[in-house]
């Protein structure tokens, strides 16, 4: 199977986003921040990172969980992740 490039990625994240938050995939810009633009409670921003761990198979450090405040911060940590 061929490895997934960084824009499908990002596609398949900004989907999973937000069907989570709750918010139209075309409201769900990279700079609107979870909490403050969207509404999204702490429940649900763990949510977010449970399923993007499973989804990509990969682990989001306790460290950078706080850092996680728009979909642009998702989309810098799997860059370096991937």
């Amino acid at each position: 199977m061929a490895k997934k490039n960084l824009e499908d990625i990002k596609k398949e994240v900004k989907k999973l986003v937000a069907e989570i938050a709750e918010v139209p995939e075309k409201d769900l810009t990279e700079d609107a921040r979870f909490t403050e633009d969207l509404g999204v409670d702490s429940m649900k921003a763990l949510e977010i990172v449970a399923c993007i761990e499973k989804k990509l198979k990969l682990v989001i450090s306790e460290a950078d969980i706080p850092k996680i405040r728009s979909l642009g911060n998702v989309y810098d940590l799997i860059a370096k992740k991937v």
